[in-house]
């Protein structure tokens, strides 16, 4: 099944595990779409500095600290996805409880696990 994903604090960088997921995202079949702070590309996939809307986004992957994701509330709740993943080092109860309260599935996991174990 082709899951559209974001993934929210996408890396130029290839040993981040940012720039990997995009990789085996697009493996697996899925229509994907990155965020960055700086633009560029990936596999063939834009990486935009910029905040853009993507209609009908179902899953985001998220790489953005803690400290750093209230910035990125109004997006996310913007994109209406159906769920976020909250990637090792992203996870955030008062976050979590805010996409909750907003009917948007969270999920504590790696996304590169989910894909090798195909829970995706």
């Amino acid at each position: 099944m082709n899951i559209k994903t974001l993934v929210l604090g996408a890396s130029l960088k290839p040993e981040r595990i940012s720039n990997q997921i995009i990789h085996r995202l697009l493996r697996n079949g899925h229509e994907v779409y990155a965020f960055g702070l700086r633009p560029g590309n990936i596999n063939g996939v834009e990486v935009s500095d910029k905040r853009r809307h993507i209609p009908e986004i179902h899953t985001i992957s998220l790489y953005i600290s803690p400290k750093h994701q209230m910035d990125y509330l109004d997006y996310i709740l913007e994109l209406n996805p159906k769920r976020v993943i909250f990637n090792p080092g992203t996870e955030n109860p008062e976050f979590f409880n805010i996409l909750k309260s907003n009917g948007i599935y969270v999920e504590v996991a790696c996304s590169l696990v989910l894909l090798a174990t195909n829970q995706y």
